[in-house]
């Protein structure tokens, strides 16, 4: 049998493992962002290049780039992750639904998983470790 003490205690940490998620997919995130405006930490394939100016990939890098920034320090969570949500959906209907049904065989597992990462949270929030909290306590109260 489970001790209640320990899945309460569990329970409780589910805001700080929400932040944990959130960081850790931006991260992610930001780092197929650099990948297709800088080459870091490597360039996008088949050559190594980076994605021509104002192109839908180059487009899609700064979203990733420094919208996956504000995630990481979870500024304006909600809007961000929803816009990016939605480009996920997007990508993985442009580019990868057109290679077959399975994400597993289309490739895009990744832009579907991130599709539903940043919907949780455009509805959830950044979590109790980001500047959108750190705001929330900071700002003034209206009277």
């Amino acid at each position: 049998m489970t001790n209640p003490g320990i899945v309460t205690r569990w329970s409780a940490c589910a805001p700080y493992l929400s932040s944990i998620l959130r960081i850790a997919a931006a991260f992610i995130f930001v780092l197929s962002g650099t990948t297709k405006l800088f080459a870091f930490p490597a360039g996008m394939p088949p050559n190594g290049d980076t994605a021509a100016f104002l192109s839908q990939f180059w487009i899609s890098g700064a979203l990733e780039t420094f919208g996956g920034a504000l995630l990481l320090v979870g500024l304006f969570t909600r809007p961000v992750a929803f816009l990016l949500s939605g480009m996920m959906a997007v990508a993985y209907f442009q580019f990868h639904a057109p290679g077959g049904f399975w994400p597993s065989m289309n490739g895009g597992g990744p832009a579907a998983l991130f599709c539903f990462v940043w919907l949780y949270f455009s509805a959830a929030g950044a979590g109790p470790w980001s500047l959108d909290a750190r705001r929330a306590v900071t700002a003034p109260t209206a009277r």
